[in-house]
């Protein structure tokens, strides 16, 4: 599986740490940058890039990294067909991939060690979407939207 990686300043030891760690476990890791630590970095532009690889590149998905991730998930999220998810532990990597197949993790390189943070994407990476109709009708309605910009009518 390919994954793509992505980080600012905040996430550039984490990502640097995963990318080595991923190709060891078999992944076809790309990284999308930055490629230098730079203090003074915007985040926008590598997870703007990475959710963009993911979303053209079929079976593939992203981690994008920053000091909390949420700024990262949002830039991430701002690419159609991305569904980026925050994870903060294994139970929510999981549960993203189960019922939102995310295609996205925004992880926090502030808020883990780099073993939390590594399990939490090795979680990720590792759990399949469970094809549950419930979890398809709920991403489709989500799709549909993004693809027509109509809000769905609210239930009775």
């Amino acid at each position: 599986m390919r994954v793509y990686l992505a980080a600012d300043h905040a996430g550039f030891e984490l990502k640097a740490h995963l990318v080595t760690e991923l190709q060891a476990k078999g992944y076809d890791v790309v990284d999308v940058g930055a490629h230098a630590y730079d203090a003074e970095d915007d985040y926008p532009s590598f997870c703007l890039h990475a959710g963009h690889r993911v979303v053209t590149d079929p079976g593939s998905l992203g981690v994008v990294i920053g000091g909390s991730g949420n700024g990262e998930q949002i830039a991430a999220n701002k690419i159609a067909g991305v569904r980026a998810a925050l994870a903060w532990n294994i139970d929510t990597a999981t549960l993203c991939r189960q019922h939102n197949d995310a295609n996205v993790v925004g992880i926090g390189a502030r808020q883990h060690s780099l073993e939390e943070a590594t399990a939490i994407v090795e979680a990720f990476l590792s759990t399949p979407f469970s094809q549950a109709e419930r979890h398809a009708r709920r991403i489709e309605e989500v799709a549909v939207y993004e693809k027509t910009g109509e809000l769905p009518p609210l239930p009775n």
